[in-house]
């Protein structure tokens, strides 16, 4: 068993106790012998090496859990080939993401980017357009874990909810479950849109210019979920051409963002560098995870939970 990124000596100990008849080795990716990836069974996180040594032919490999909610970016095809497991962290991320979604909320209906431009030139101006949460209406678009919890938030500032995803049946703290075909119903309704879709080949390129002119006139635009889902060209255009208020970004299709990027010189948008999900509380929630999910493999052969659907893409 390899387990990378550089765990806390608490945590190296419950994986030890947890396993005790296994060979396990903790490092960091650059410091490891790549060659040490083809004898791995279990490989908690992944990197360069392990995908090139640890899905080798003859490779041990039969399980692998991330660090990540996302998994778009793993050779599929090939672990399905393999018959490897793949897990996600999904469920790890949930209060960070979801607190990033309200921090950009906040920040916009409080106007505190242009508060914060005007501390720096150090003067004083009461303008600017400032409203509220409460009583607007908000449509989540995708319902995992991340999703349910900006929903429960939101219902916490007094906003309907409405929900977006493949099926319609009922979910905790949405008000109305609509099914993806219904999408543009649900974004002409809403005074704000949060995009938290994985990356799939449906998803792809979903937020489009027909996309963007199907909300309602003024709304604000939140993506925590994958750039790939928003053509960045027609988002550019609804929010130069007035149809958008803003729009709260972590995630976009090229990253790092470029530096001549029209994105950088809008008023109108808040950017984050895809760190959404970050947490000092991350290497805690994912060694816990990945505690619960090998227990249940090391009596059963599979991981708990979060297992990654590779038809499905997540």
């Amino acid at each position: 068993m390899i387990c990378l990124h550089g765990l806390a000596p608490e945590q190296e100990a419950g994986i030890r106790a947890a396993a005790p008849d296994w060979h396990i080795i903790f490092g960091r990716p650059k410091d490891l012998d790549p060659a040490e990836f083809r004898d791995a069974e279990v490989i908690f996180g992944w990197c360069d090496a392990a995908a090139e040594t640890g899905l080798a032919a003859g490779s041990k490999l039969r399980w692998i859990q991330l660090w990540s909610s996302g998994a778009d970016y793993m050779p599929f095809e090939k672990l399905k080939q393999r018959e490897v497991m793949l897990t996600t962290a999904s469920g790890v991320h949930t209060v960070p993401m979801a607190e990033t979604v309200f921090a950009m909320l906040l920040a916009y209906t409080r106007e505190l980017p242009r508060a914060i431009r005007n501390q720096g030139r150090r003067h004083w101006d009461k303008a600017g357009h400032f409203t509220e949460l409460n009583g607007r209406t908000m449509a989540v678009i995708g319902l995992g874990s991340i999703g349910t919890e900006v929903a429960r938030l939101a219902q916490a500032f007094g906003m309907r909810v409405i929900g977006v995803r493949r099926t319609a049946r009922p979910a905790e703290h949405v008000d109305a479950v609509l099914t993806l075909d219904k999408l543009d119903e649900a974004l002409a309704a809403s005074d704000v849109i949060v995009n938290v879709l994985p990356k799939t080949t449906e998803t792809d390129g979903l937020f489009d210019e027909a996309r963007f002119a199907a909300m309602k006139q003024g709304a604000f635009f939140v993506n925590v979920g994958r750039g790939a889902s928003v053509r960045t060209d027609a988002l550019v255009e609804a929010l130069t051409n007035g149809h958008l208020a803003g729009a709260g970004l972590d995630v976009f299709e090229t990253e790092p963002l470029p530096e001549d990027h029209p994105l950088w010189s809008l008023d109108n948008v808040i950017i984050t560098p895809h760190t959404g999900g970050n947490t000092d509380r991350l290497k805690e929630k994912v060694t816990a995870l990945f505690l619960e999910n090998l227990a249940v493999y090391l009596e059963t052969g599979s991981p708990a939970r979060n297992h990654v659907d590779y038809d499905r893409q997540y």
